[in-house]
């Protein structure tokens, strides 16, 4: 089926599992495709992204998948036989992702016009640059795996195609490819997706590819950066491509986000274990309370913004903006501002701010895990225990009798 057609230079088709864009006139085409069209070519004519896979993989999906990664060429030979395109004139890209998922962003400048074509998913193999390989391809050309096949990269990729009505030099082109990748990894920040390899959040997953055609003739454009209103374009196409598709594939969104969990995650804790270690600090009354309330309570707002600051100040430590003597304070104080979110009482934000200070803390994930539990604990044990104390002292403040300042218990936390 035909989607859309652009700059009468390139028509996009999408058949069951794939995506494929037809180039109705010349264009340069660098692209991260591992056959031998990989590279930059001035001779294609098919660009497309193909669904190799299921995201959970059987005999079938292993033997495409190991054809894409070992024999490119017979890969996408493979491919473009089943879909009746002229093989050497095809570059590739390959996915799990479903094709039904693909999104595609136009913009346009006074004649200038930028296409991008996405699909995306990040649950599995988001990855932040720089953490721990998989594994090692040396030069004979054998990838040595690690000892386990369970620690070989997993399904997860974030494909794009960008398409540009006028001619690039080639260096532009590689520019293009940098621009559209920092666009890629403002929209994950943007998100908060956050690696699956380490603590740090992603900047894009372990698999991504892409692939940047310009329409020759005429005059080149020689910058594609970030100051040139060709590369907001581009920035632009692939930013909204890029949110678009994860909100597609994984219902990947800002809203889906708003929560006191999408931080914490980071450090490998999910629902279901963040609900029982916080109970464990409660009374058992309390932490079955907890947990029937729990979705509710990790939503609020101002819960959410508590635990994303103190996410984010544990990063600027760790980063070495702040340093590591103010850690006792800024932790302290902090997680004070999620006991008081949680309990809703903002005045007691001084006394859990002393309970808090008496327990450990460390930049070390567990450690930290364990302080923001007793923040939410804390917060939590005191989030009714007032009521009708305050509501006894609010009527008699109201009638202009005398003012009488209710006294609670503090529970604080255990240090179990």
């Amino acid at each position: 089926m035909k989607l859309a057609e652009f700059y009468g230079g390139i028509e996009i088709h999408r058949e069951d599992k794939i995506v494929y864009v037809r180039l109705l006139v010349a264009h340069r085409v660098l692209s991260t495709c591992r056959s031998s069209a990989g590279g930059l070519h001035s001779d294609l004519m098919y660009l497309y992204n193909h669904q190799s896979r299921e995201h959970a993989g059987n005999r079938i999906n292993s033997r495409i998948n190991r054809l894409a990664i070992e024999r490119p060429d017979e890969y996408k030979r493979m491919v473009a036989d089943r879909y009746h395109l002229p093989a050497p004139k095809c570059a590739t890209l390959a996915t799990a992702v479903n094709m039904n998922n693909t999104t595609i962003c136009h913009e346009r400048f006074c004649g200038l016009e930028v296409v991008t074509i996405c699909t995306g998913g990040v649950e599995k193999n988001a990855i932040r640059s720089g953490d721990p390989a998989q594994y090692n391809e040396p030069q004979n050309g054998n990838v040595c795996l690690p000892k386990c096949q369970e620690c070989a990269p997993l399904s997860g990729t974030i494909n794009a195609m960008i398409f540009i009505n006028q001619e690039l030099t080639p260096g532009a082109m590689v520019t293009a490819i940098i621009t559209a990748t920092e666009a890629k990894t403002a929209a994950l920040q943007e998100l908060e997706v956050h690696s699956r390899y380490s603590e740090g959040l992603a900047t894009g997953t372990g698999t991504d590819q892409i692939a940047v055609a310009s329409k020759l003739g005429g005059k080149a454009i020689a910058n594609a950066g970030k100051h040139s209103k060709l590369g907001e374009l581009i920035g632009h196409t692939m930013h909204d491509a890029v949110k678009r598709a994860l909100a597609l594939e994984n219902g990947l969104t800002p809203a889906s986000q708003s929560t006191a969990l999408a931080p914490l995650e980071r450090f490998g804790i999910d629902e279901q274990e963040l609900c029982q270690r916080i109970g464990e600090f409660l009374s058992k009354e309390n932490a079955e309370l907890f947990e029937c309330n729990f979705s509710n309570i990790v939503k609020d707002p101002l819960t959410v913004a508590a635990v994303a600051a103190l996410v984010h100040l544990r990063d600027k430590f760790v980063w070495g903006i702040l340093p590591v003597s103010c850690i006792p304070e800024v932790m302290a104080l902090y997680g004070a501002q999620i006991s008081a979110a949680v309990s809703g009482k903002s005045h007691r934000i001084h006394a859990y701010m002393q309970v808090l200070s008496t327990q450990k803390m460390s930049l070390d994930k567990h450690v930290f895990l364990e302080f923001v539990c007793k923040a939410f604990a804390q917060g939590f044990c005191e989030k009714w225990s007032d009521f009708e104390i305050n509501a006894c002292k609010e009527k008699v403040d109201l009638d202009g009798g005398p003012k009488r300042h209710a006294t609670t218990k503090n529970e604080g936390v255990s240090g179990r």
